[in-house]
């Protein structure tokens, strides 16, 4: 099961990349904010369609039980597919990547150690620490001209 939720990660990951760079060349023929609309709008329409198909997947009956700081990421979702087709847009796939991830891994470290949102508590470790400054080295050398 862990092996599948790694796989599953990884495959993300790929199609981040490929999400990333198709809303940038978007974004350069209507306009970033024009894309980032369009890209929710077409998103949302997919979703319609498979809770429509999937209709006992749905939990929707609860959205009055949720705290109301869980409903931020579809704010956070228009800025990051913004955020992402700028920096793509400026320094390249490979350097606005590699500087995501380096944020996402740090800020998940936070995450993961204080529990944040619900989830479980892991605790941060001097080997993260260690893995999160080889990251970021890595990130430095991919980077380098």
């Amino acid at each position: 099961m862990y092996l599948i939720a790694l796989l599953t990660a990884f495959a993300a990951g790929v199609l981040m990349a490929f999400q990333g760079s198709l809303n940038t060349g978007l974004g350069k023929i209507i306009g970033l904010l024009a894309s980032t609309f369009f890209v929710h709008a077409i998103g949302t329409a997919a979703m319609t369609i498979l809770l429509l198909i999937m209709k006992g997947e749905s939990k929707a009956g609860k959205l009055t039980d949720v705290p109301w700081y869980l409903y931020l990421g579809g704010i956070l979702s228009v800025v990051i597919i913004y955020a992402v087709a700028t920096s793509i847009s400026r320094i390249g796939v490979a350097a606005a990547t590699t500087a995501i991830i380096v944020g996402q891994v740090g800020t998940a470290l936070a995450i993961d150690h204080f529990g944040c949102f619900g989830l479980e508590k892991i605790p941060f470790t001097w080997i993260k620490a260690v893995g999160v400054a080889c990251l970021a080295l890595g990130g430095w050398l991919m980077l380098a001209k």
